[in-house]
């Protein structure tokens, strides 16, 4: 199924329009799409249906002039995000003011601290929230703060178009797989804007005054500070920075004196390694990699054609997607030849190869001129005697039933054994009595629902 000729933000206006229409369909006009015909079509195509779901909406929006309206939840959101980074920015240079204090000297692991230790802190909480699916963990206070005001500023007119259009736009770009890995990115890009305002406070504080490196412990042994000086700069050797070695840290403990150029460099410069390789690289690649799978999410994402306005669009816009015939007529009535219908193309999703099995069919069914049904089920032989077909089968099982009908507990039972035994595409084609009754929305969305609690894609009902 192609997927990828779509954009991701066509898809949040048709389900702004979605909302909108359920609740607001008597405020909007449908002048310009009045006179849509439904293109006739044989199979149904996810693709096609999407191309001409955006042609209606193209038209619905600049019939009413929605795109002002549309396009307000996100300009909202991304100004929310704004204020947040600079938040950040704002938090991680008082963060390092208030960590240097008034002193000449700077305690080097109260700045590892303050920097770093909430840092991944939040890390570690996002880490369990993304395994786990805790999206409290994931998101943050701040980044869902993000999310929670803009939409709260836009309840204040219930039920309006505006309404609506954001509450749309929040739960398809917020909620989910999207959702979570926007607010993952606004919680990397804070964290990591908090690291670089920090370390660019400390770098302007020792480029205007001269800090002694100092460092101390009440409770902790006291090879505890420099073996984990040690072990932090391991990985800054590698890089080429310089570290202190175990003379200067020795030298460096708080009471020991005054340090000489030498020891303060080699400090500020273990400090702005540590900042670095503990806390701008791991926030980066987060960043980077939030970024590539909410691309990935967005890509992915998929309208859900269970729905009933997706439905009742489908009915609208697709022509019937069959030329249907009387497989098994009543004697005596002259037949008229059915009158072909006109398609561009045939669907490539429905295979030439097919195993097509009828459920509690009538003789006066009518099925789609290219299929033969090669079983009926009826009773219990012949559920046995299509089962072992079935299993036999490797092509494409198509379920025909009579639409006209509510699908009853029996034939629920039926279809998911049969789901369960295929090992190729299935299909669920939806048949009627009479070519000139058209299947009515509360029975036709039933058979939706049923495809849906099967695990057959809404795109493989075909009516």
């Amino acid at each position: 199924m192609a997927r990828n000729n779509h954009d991701f933000d066509d898809l949040v206006r048709l389900e702004q329009l979605r909302h909108i229409e359920s609740s607001q369909v008597t405020v909007l006009s449908y002048a310009s799409i009045a006179t849509m015909e439904s293109l006739p079509a044989t199979g149904f195509s996810y693709r096609v249906f999407l191309k001409r779901l955006r042609n209606r909406a193209q038209h619905l929006i600049h019939d009413n002039h929605l795109e002002t309206v549309l396009q307000q939840p996100s300009k909202l959101f991304l100004r929310m995000s704004r204020i947040i980074l600079v938040l950040a920015l704002v938090l991680g240079g008082g963060a390092a003011l208030n960590a240097t204090g008034d002193t000449a000297t700077l305690n080097i692991y109260w700045l590892l601290v303050v920097l770093l230790g909430f840092n991944f802190l939040a890390m570690l909480l996002w880490g369990i929230g993304i395994t786990l699916g805790i999206q409290g963990l994931s998101a943050g206070v701040v980044a869902q703060l993000a999310r929670w005001l803009p939409f709260q500023l836009g309840k204040r007119e219930k039920d309006s178009v505006a309404t609506l259009a954001t509450r749309a736009w929040w739960e398809t770009c917020l909620f989910g797989r999207v959702g979570k890995w926007r607010i993952s990115l606004l919680t990397h890009q804070f964290w990591l804007i908090y690291l670089l305002a920090g370390m660019g406070t400390l770098i302007l504080l020792m480029l205007a005054k001269q800090y002694d490196f100092v460092w101390g412990t009440t409770l902790l042994p006291e090879r505890s500070l420099p073996e984990l000086t040690q072990f932090l700069a391991a990985p800054m050797q590698w890089l080429h920075l310089a570290a202190p070695d175990s003379q200067q840290i020795a030298a460096s403990r708080i009471g020991m004196g005054i340090q000489d150029a030498a020891v303060r460099n080699v400090w500020a410069e273990f400090l702005m390694g540590a900042l670095i390789i503990y806390g701008v690289l791991p926030r980066l690649l987060l960043t980077l990699f939030a970024f590539l799978m909410l691309k990935l999410a967005e890509y992915r994402y998929k309208l859900d054609l269970y729905l009933p306005y997706y439905v009742t669009l489908r009915q609208s816009l697709f022509a019937n997607e069959y030329v249907a015939s009387v497989i098994d007529h009543d004697p005596g009535v002259v037949q008229q030849p059915p009158t072909p219908i006109a398609h561009k193309e045939r669907s490539k999703h429905i295979s030439e190869e097919k195993l097509v099995i009828g459920v509690e069919l009538d003789h006066h069914i009518i099925w789609p001129r290219d299929m033969q049904c090669q079983e009926n089920i009826t009773d219990q032989q012949s559920l046995l005697q299509a089962m072992a077909i079935i299993k036999k089968s490797r092509y494409a099982l198509f379920i025909g039933v009579a639409a006209h009908r509510l699908p009853d507990r029996g034939v629920q039972r039926i279809i998911k054994k049969m789901v369960t035994l295929a090992s190729g595409p299935i299909w669920l084609v939806l048949l009627q009595n009479s070519a000139a009754i058209p299947i009515t929305e509360a029975r036709k969305q039933a058979w939706f629902r049923l495809a849906q609690i099967s695990n057959i894609p809404a795109e493989h009902v075909l009516s």
